[in-house]
């Protein structure tokens, strides 16, 4: 207890209920090329469905690295996903008044993700239009923007009056200004019973022509209304905040809303996806429940979509503080169609492993399991060599290249060499795990069957192990080693094929007929025969390491005491034996006493822990003995002699 300089009752708490803690075994990472999404960041998925949300559905160039993650979440529920990108993507919103003007000051605005938006372009961007796709590619060109900014803009009479015949679609007017006053989109009412029937195309002030046929009574010198094409998702047309209203304000208030104009995100053209009622242009504007109601900041924090880039023009005193002041929302809908996004060239090398420096640091995120996906020997060499070798807590998953494997068929075992070279390009690594194949499967997505690279397979396996025993325990075999949504492989090896790649450390995946498709061996890269060629050995001490090297931190700028050092051995020895007891290890030691912490390491602030195991060993060949006796022989009498 602390010193006291006077009298009295000191109480202090010793905390001796320390124990070894559990560690994820399950979560996968990989750096891949997508659609839509956040780019150089990490996000965390738990199934295809959020990874279909975040990333968005494949098209024909982002389909190997997307099935790759969703054939490790059919197995797994934790996968970690950075988007890659080759440089030159975007996809800005521009007016469709000027898209040409702006287009040539948009091709190269790439805005990342959310930090690189809130460091470089939140204040504003010049010569891109309001709005900018939120994601770089060209899935942002599909969507359009349309606000709302005043209660003009909501609808207003058109001047002049309007003719048009029943079931048809033209309109003409007498002194109508339909090229000024309308926009195509504008919902024009009509007649005594106010049909509402959306401007299709616009040819001058007094022709305009329908979406669909008018279906009223024929009319002429009627007073038509316009309404913006949106207003049936709002209730009312925009006025005036009850937080402007109360800082002496006035006429604040716009919607927005967001729209896939041409049906790539929702398959329907013109389909509204987003709106935003009654948000205000003014910065310091509070929702009843204190939240900020500024259009930009509910745009930027709750779109999927969209990031704001500057005040349209019309906007009078937009971004100001309420007091005071009195807005002027423009009196015509300011719609936006976004153009210029671009998917670029197939990311290069660079790009990916910049994707994967994103799971480097081990004190930052935690993944146990790295997919190649359709990596070639540089991506392969680099996942093994300079993250898994250099964490020490996970391990890389690699297929062979496509080459090896689709449509291989120079001559008769050209897949088996084929493979072969391409292993021997990669270290001899336990913390490498390399496949012998693609598979073919089903892409619901585009009706279409692809091959994809079984390495997000060989990491679901593992996963699905972790959940049904342990890590220690093999993923390869028919009973945790069955591969899902295979139509077919691209190579099955027969048994001489898997002899030859077996010894290279690559495990075969094999079809049996009526058995199904099976990981078939569970070796790591490791070339020494060592107990870590193994996948369940390698898997095994990471658990064993980064468990007990967790709980060892607690241990730091303790004294180097008999008492720390108990402590230690009574904090290892009931974890190893939890292991032991689940077959684990068949035996093991700890040591941390004075004849590892000698005085010269006492002396040098060092702790010392021997820890010694000896791992259990999965059962790789079967040798089954039949032996036939003569009638009259008892079997103890042969049995252990043969």
């Amino acid at each position: 207890m602390a010193f006291q300089v006077s009298p009295g009752v000191n109480v202090s708490e010793i905390d001796l209920t320390s124990v070894v803690p559990a560690v994820s075994t399950s979560i996968g990472a990989i750096a891949g090329h997508f659609r839509w999404g956040p780019v150089d960041k990490r996000v965390l998925v738990s199934q295809e469905t959020a990874l279909v949300s975040t990333f968005q559905k494949p098209n024909a160039n982002t389909a190997e690295d997307f099935f790759t993650a969703t054939n490790f979440l059919s197995y797994a529920n934790a996968l970690q996903v950075v988007r890659v990108v080759a440089t030159g993507n975007s996809s800005v919103a521009t007016s469709a008044r000027n898209a040409t003007t702006n287009a040539a000051n948009t091709l190269n605005t790439v805005i990342k993700n959310e930090d690189d938006y809130e460091d470089n372009y939140s204040t504003g961007i010049s010569n891109v239009g309001e709005w900018v796709a939120k994601y770089p590619g060209e899935l942002g060109n599909s969507l359009k923007i349309s606000v709302c900014p005043s209660a003009q803009a909501w609808s207003n009479a058109i001047s002049g009056t309007i003719a048009v015949t029943t079931q048809t679609t033209t309109v003409t007017g007498t002194s109508t200004f339909f090229d000024t006053q309308l926009v195509v989109g504008d919902l024009l009412e009509i007649g005594p019973d106010k049909e509402k029937v959306r401007v299709s195309a616009i040819a001058n002030s007094t022709v305009l022509t329908l979406e669909r046929k008018y279906t009223g009574n024929t009319v002429t010198g009627y007073a038509a209304t316009r309404y913006w094409e949106f207003y049936n998702f709002f209730d009312i047309a925009p006025g005036t905040s009850t937080y402007a209203n109360t800082a002496g304000a006035t006429a604040d208030e716009m919607h927005i809303a967001v729209v896939d104009e041409d049906g790539e995100w929702t398959g329907v053209k013109n389909q509204v996806i987003e709106v935003f009622p009654v948000v205000s242009m003014a910065s310091d504007a509070k929702t009843e429940d204190g939240r900020s109601n500024y259009y930009k900041d509910v745009i930027n924090n709750r779109s999927k979509y969209v990031w704001w880039t500057k005040h349209h023009a019309s906007n009078t005193n937009a971004g100001k503080k309420a007091s005071g002041v009195t807005f002027v929302g423009g009196t015509d809908v300011q719609t936006s169609s976004f153009v210029n996004g671009r998917d670029g060239n197939t990311p290069t090398n660079a790009n990916y492993l910049l994707g994967y420096d994103k799971f480097k640091n081990a004190e930052e995120v935690d993944v146990t399991i790295l997919l190649g996906a359709a990596a070639n020997s540089v991506r392969a060499r680099y996942l093994i060599e300079q993250i898994c070798e250099v964490r020490k807590d996970c391990v890389a998953v690699i297929s062979p290249e496509k080459a090896d494997v689709v449509d291989n068929r120079l001559y008769a075992g050209s897949e088996t060499q084929d493979i072969i070279a391409y292993r021997d390009t990669l270290p001899s690594s336990s913390y490498g795990i390399m496949d012998s194949g693609w598979k073919y499967q089903y892409d619901k997505y585009n009706d279409v069957y692809r091959y994809i690279p079984a390495n997000g397979d060989v990491a679901g396996t593992m996963a699905r192990t972790d959940n049904l025993r342990d890590p220690w325990y093999s993923p390869a075999g028919f009973n945790r080693g069955q591969i899902k949504n295979v139509v077919k492989m691209a190579f099955t090896p027969n048994k001489a094929e898997r002899d030859e790649l077996y010894k290279k450390g690559i495990n075969p995946i094999t079809t049996f007929p009526g058995q199904g498709t099976v990981l078939f061996g569970d070796k790591t890269l490791l070339a020494k025969p060592s107990a870590f060629d193994r996948i369940n050995v390698r898997r095994l001490f990471i658990v064993l390491e980064k468990a007990i090297s967790t709980a060892s931190k607690f241990t730091l700028f303790e004294f180097n005491d008999e008492f720390t050092r108990a402590n230690f051995v009574n904090l290892v020895e009931p974890f190893l034996r939890d292991v032991q007891g689940r077959r684990g290890i068949t035996d093991f030691r700890v040591v941390c006493d004075e004849t590892n912490n000698t005085p010269e390491v006492i002396d040098r602030n060092e702790f010392i822990g021997d820890i010694f195991i000896k791992p259990a060993r999965s059962i790789n060949f079967i040798q089954l003995n039949f032996v036939a006796v003569r009638t009259g022989v008892e079997f103890s009498e042969v049995v252990g002699q043969v």
